[in-house]
């Protein structure tokens, strides 16, 4: 297991776009083009090498051996490196949060599985949860894929409620 570590300022800003953060959601397990990360997106293929290129830079994303296209021309398959999930962003980004509604926004609401839950939590019960969710995460995250299983995405925030301040203890 890799320890987690901050991101430099880089890799931070390579991460500080959402739309990046998708791409390396389509090219994780598996190499994908341009093109069809382009296609996947519904954006311009230009636009999205600029991102790709990026990602590469920065070691988010690596190019796989060059194969030939349905019409002979040459492509190069991009995939995911797993680099992000060892980084610690910097905090007051939006871009994890805009990254999951975009991606949700594409699932019918049927198949989407999500709570939340209201705590009112000790720093020591806070901490507890915060490394309880995270081992938990990162055994499910070090697990092998199954070639056979469904492609699932997990999103977790923990913030403190906005709606309920916190009490002072008398």
């Amino acid at each position: 297991m890799n320890e987690r570590r901050a991101a430099t300022d880089e890799e931070a800003r390579a991460l500080a776009s959402s739309l990046r953060m998708r791409i390396l959601r389509i090219c994780l397990g598996e190499g994908r083009t341009n093109k069809e990360v382009a296609a996947i997106l519904g954006r311009d293929p230009a636009s999205v090498l600029h991102h790709i290129r990026t990602l590469v830079r920065t070691g988010f994303l690596v190019a796989e051996e060059a194969r030939r296209g349905a019409r002979g021309a040459r492509e190069i398959p991009y995939r995911a490196t797993g680099k992000s999930w060892r980084l610690d962003l910097p905090p007051g980004g939006r871009t994890l949060t805009e990254a999951f509604a975009e991606e949700v926004g594409l699932v019918p609401a049927a198949e989407v599985r999500a709570t939340r839950l209201g705590l009112r939590l000790s720093p020591a019960e806070t901490e507890e949860f915060r490394s309880r969710l995270s081992a938990l995460l990162e055994e499910f995250a070090n697990r092998p894929e199954d070639p056979a299983g469904a492609a699932w995405s997990v999103f977790v925030a923990l913030h403190p409620d906005p709606n309920r301040p916190s009490r002072q203890a008398d």
